[in-house]
């Protein structure tokens, strides 16, 4: 599991940086929503609390009332999981959304990727949240999902959505931390991004080589929407014993043209 950014910035400082300091209640339920989250297992009452600096009667009682509520799941162990009603909500959201509705109207017709496993993000900050994925029946040694969030330096759809940001934009974003490394291939600095970002723009798409998962690849490119604004990135995945150099250029190339049709569903020129 990535280190949570909730082990750096306690609840106190979250509530006087946003301002809104009346509702600390709703702030620390979603801390806590978002904690679990971003979690690969479940977790006890004290690690949410030592991890999010809450008091421990806070916490108790606002885990107790979340798991009423359906927020929370606790297992029998006395761990706890994400909730139904918080999977509701994002089914919902989902399903209204016109980047999810043309990613599964395009993908269903179309069988030359059907056997790689493709993802649709967003960015969200110095990450991306995953909100459409076909998985295929290729193991790659992990399973992307819905809600997942990955450091968006690491990723072939960060890097393609960063790509098309001011130089300005990125450093906002990426400078005061960039993210710790997942793996032994994994950019190191913000200056390894920058040089890796000018490769991508001479390829034509970006590439995940190991970054974010040892052993496997993943290309990446932008989808843009009837403004002319990058809203998501596109990437697809394979093994790196499937990943020749004419199959790169091939899929890197087929990729392009489905983000470009994704894009003019979306209104884009």
């Amino acid at each position: 599991m990535r280190p949570s950014i909730f082990l750096e910035i306690t609840m106190d400082q979250k509530s006087a940086a946003s301002g809104g300091a009346s509702v600390p209640a709703l702030r620390r339920a979603v801390a806590i929503l978002d904690y679990l989250s971003d979690r690969s297992d479940d977790a006890t009452a004290a690690q949410i609390t030592r991890d999010l600096a809450m008091p421990k009667s806070t916490a108790h009682g606002l885990l107790q009332a979340m798991e009423e509520m359906g927020l929370l799941r606790r297992m029998p162990a006395g761990t706890y999981l994400v909730g139904a009603r918080p999977l509701r909500w994002g089914a919902n959201f989902l399903s209204r959304s016109d980047l999810v509705d043309a990613f599964k109207q395009y993908f269903a017709t179309q069988s030359a990727l059907s056997d790689l496993t493709i993802t649709m993000t967003v960015l969200d900050g110095a990450d991306v949240v995953y909100i459409a994925c076909t998985n295929s029946a290729q193991p790659l040694g992990v399973t992307f999902r819905p809600g997942m969030r990955l450091p968006a330096p690491f990723t072939a759809t960060g890097k393609a959505l960063l790509a098309t940001l001011e130089e300005s934009e990125i450093d906002r974003i990426l400078a005061p931390a960039f993210p710790a490394p997942l793996t032994r291939h994994s950019l190191r600095n913000l200056a390894d991004l920058k040089r890796d970002l000018a490769r991508q723009a001479a390829r034509g798409f970006s590439i995940d080589d190991g970054e974010t998962r040892e052993g496997m690849i993943c290309l990446g490119a932008p989808v843009f929407n009837h403004e002319g604004r990058a809203v998501a990135g596109l990437a697809l995945s394979l093994t790196r014993s499937e990943a020749s150099a004419g199959r790169m250029l091939d899929l890197g190339t087929r990729l392009t043209e489905a983000a470009g049709a994704l894009s003019r569903k979306l209104g884009a020129a």
